[in-house]
C-alpha cells in the first residue's frame, strides 16, 4: 500500500476494567476491516500481564488468549503480547529473567506473532538493592534487560515502551535507551506529550537522529482512562503530520475502555494510517461515525459532534456553541421571540439531566446490530457524558481539558440570566434542560 506506515494497529492498553472477551474477537475483526495490521493485548488491569507478570497461563486465561490469536491469524492481524514487569521486576535476578522469557515462549508457540516489553510508569529509579549495585541507572538496566530478551528471541519483533516516552525525543533516558539497543528493535513512543495535540515530522526526524531509532508511535487517542474518564474521545483524528510517512515506523491507537465508542475514532486513524499525505480529518470522520451508526447516523453526528473534544481538539462543539452565540447576540440586541423560536426548533430533544445523563447509553447508534456501548452507564449521581458539579451543568469539562466546553456554557450563562456557582447556569439535579431554555 503505497505510503502507507508499516505498522498500523490498536492496543488495549489503558487503565481500567479490561475489555471482554467478546469485545476483543469484534474488536480483531474490526481491525482487520479498516486496513489496520496490528493488535496489541496490553491491558493495564490485567494482573497476569502486570503484577502477576510471572505466573504462567493456564485454563481458561490460555484457552481465550489462544482464541484471540487463532483469530487475528484467520484475519490477517498481527498478535503482540505485551508483560509490563517494570514494578517488581529484578533486573540483575537471572530468575525474572528465566520467568519473562517463559511467558513469551508460551504465548509465541501459541501463534503470537511479535511481543513487547512494557517498561512504562514505574518509579524513575532502581528500587532493589541487588539492582542498585549491579546497575548504574535504570536506564543501564533496562538495556541489558531488553538485549537478552532480543538475544533469547532473535527472530521476534519487539516493541519497548520506555521509562521516559513523551518529549522532544533527544531526553538522555531516551537517547541512552535508544544507542543501547539493537537497531531492529521498535521503540514506542506518544510524542511531546503523553497525550500529544500534535505529531510531526520535525519531531520524528529528531528521534530518530537522537536515537537511532524510527519512532513507532503509541498514539493516546481516543484513550480516556485516569483523569479523562469524564470525557468521551469520538471526535476527529487532528495534528497528525502526512510527512511521517516514510520516517515513523507506524501508529499503534491506544483505545477507551468503551470497545463500541473506540471505533469512532480508530476508524480515522487506519484512515491516516493507510494514506497520510491523503488524510481528510473531517471526511475521516463523517465516514467513521457512518461505519459505527449506521442507519441511525444524523442522531449520532449530532450527538458525537457535541463531543468533539480530547487532547487534540480543544472545542467540545463548535455547531453547538456558534448556535448558543447567535443565540445570546439575539436575545440582547436583536429579535429575542425569533431567537427563541428558531433555537427551540433546533433542541427539540433534552439535552441536561437525566436523559442527557444517559445520553450515549440511549443513543441507538449501531455497528452489526449493537448499539454502541448499551454499557457506558451513568457511574453513580452526578456521572456521565455531561457531568455536574455540585447541582451545575459542567457540559463536558474536566480531566486534562477543564476548559472544554467554555464557548457553549459562556452563551448559556449570558442568554440565560442569573449565574450559579462559577459563572454556570443553576440546573436542579434531574431536569430536563432543552435548547432555549434553562428550567425544566
Amino acid at each position: 500500500m503505497t505510503g502507507a506506515l508499516p505498522i498500523r494497529g490498536v492496543i488495549e492498553g489503558f487503565y481500567g476494567t479490561p475489555w471482554t472477551h467478546a469485545q476483543r474477537l469484534d474488536m480483531i475483526d474490526f481491525v482487520a476491516s479498516i486496513g489496520m495490521n496490528t493488535f496489541v493485548y496490553a491491558p493495564k488491569d490485567d494482573a497476569l500481564l502486570r503484577r502477576d507478570w510471572r505466573m504462567p497461563y493456564s485454563g481458561p486465561a490460555l484457552d481465550a488468549l489462544a482464541a484471540l490469536i487463532e483469530r487475528c491469524r484467520s484475519g490477517g492481524v498481527g498478535f503482540v503480547f505485551a508483560l509490563s514487569p517494570g514494578l517488581s521486576m529484578r533486573y540483575s535476578e537471572p530468575a525474572d529473567l528465566d520467568a519473562l522469557l517463559t511467558k513469551y515462549r508460551q504465548v509465541l508457540e501459541l501463534g503470537a506473532t511479535g511481543i513487547a516489553l512494557l517498561l512504562d510508569d514505574i518509579p524513575p529509579r532502581l528500587q532493589h538493592a541487588g539492582d542498585v549495585r549491579a546497575f548504574p541507572s535504570l536506564v543501564a538496566a533496562q538495556v541489558v534487560l531488553v538485549g537478552r530478551v532480543h538475544d533469547a528471541l532473535p527472530s521476534v519483533p519487539l516493541m519497548v515502551a520506555p521509562t521516559r516516552y513523551w518529549g522532544k525525543g533527544d531526553e538522555p533516558e531516551i537517547v541512552e535507551l535508544g544507542r543501547g539497543l539493537d537497531p531492529a528493535i521498535d521503540i514506542f513512543w506518544t510524542g511531546r506529550a503523553i497525550c500529544s495535540p500534535e505529531l510531526e515530522e520535525a519531531d520524528a526526524r529528531g528521534f530518530l537522529a537522537a536515537t537511532g531509532h524510527a519512532p513507532l508511535y503509541w498514539d493516546n487517542f481516543p484513550v480516556n482512562d485516569v483523569a479523562m474518564t469524564g470525557e468521551l474521545h469520538i471526535g476527529p483524528y487532528l495534528g497528525r503530520d502526512p510527512g511521517l510517512a516514510g520516517i515513523a515506523r507506524g501508529v499503534i491507537a491506544n483505545a477507551m475502555p468503551l470497545a463500541e465508542s473506540s471505533k469512532v475514532g480508530l476508524s480515522s486513524v487506519a484512515e491516516y494510517a493507510n494514506d497520510p499525505a491523503g488524510f481528510d480529518p473531517e471526511a475521516a470522520w463523517e465516514r467513521a461515525l457512518e461505519r459505527v451508526a449506521g442507519a441511525d447516523l444524523d442522531a449520532v453526528r449530532t450527538f458525537a459532534d457535541a463531543f468533539r473534544g480530547s487532547a487534540l481538539c480543544t472545542d467540545d462543539s463548535p455547531r453547538l456553541a456558534d448556535a448558543l452565540a447567535r443565540f445570546a447576540f439575539e436575545v440582547e440586541f436583536g429579535d429575542r421571540a425569533g431567537a427563541l423560536e428558531a433555537l427551540g426548533r433546533r433542541g427539540a430533544r433534552p439535552v441536561g439531566g437525566r436523559r442527557a445523563h444517559e445520553g450515549h447509553r440511549q443513543c441507538r447508534a449501531r455497528a452489526g446490530g449493537r448499539a454502541v456501548d448499551r454499557a457506558v452507564r451513568p457511574r453513580g449521581r452526578g456521572a456521565g457524558p455531561l457531568r455536574r458539579g455540585a447541582g451545575v451543568l459542567t457540559c463536558g469539562t474536566g480531566g486534562s481539558r477543564a476548559r472544554h466546553g467554555a464557548p457553549a456554557r459562556t452563551a448559556i450563562a449570558s442568554a440565560a440570566g442569573p449565574r450559579g456557582p462559577r459563572g454556570h447556569v443553576p440546573v436542579r439535579h434531574g431536569a430536563r434542560v432543552r435548547l432555549g431554555s434553562n428550567a425544566g
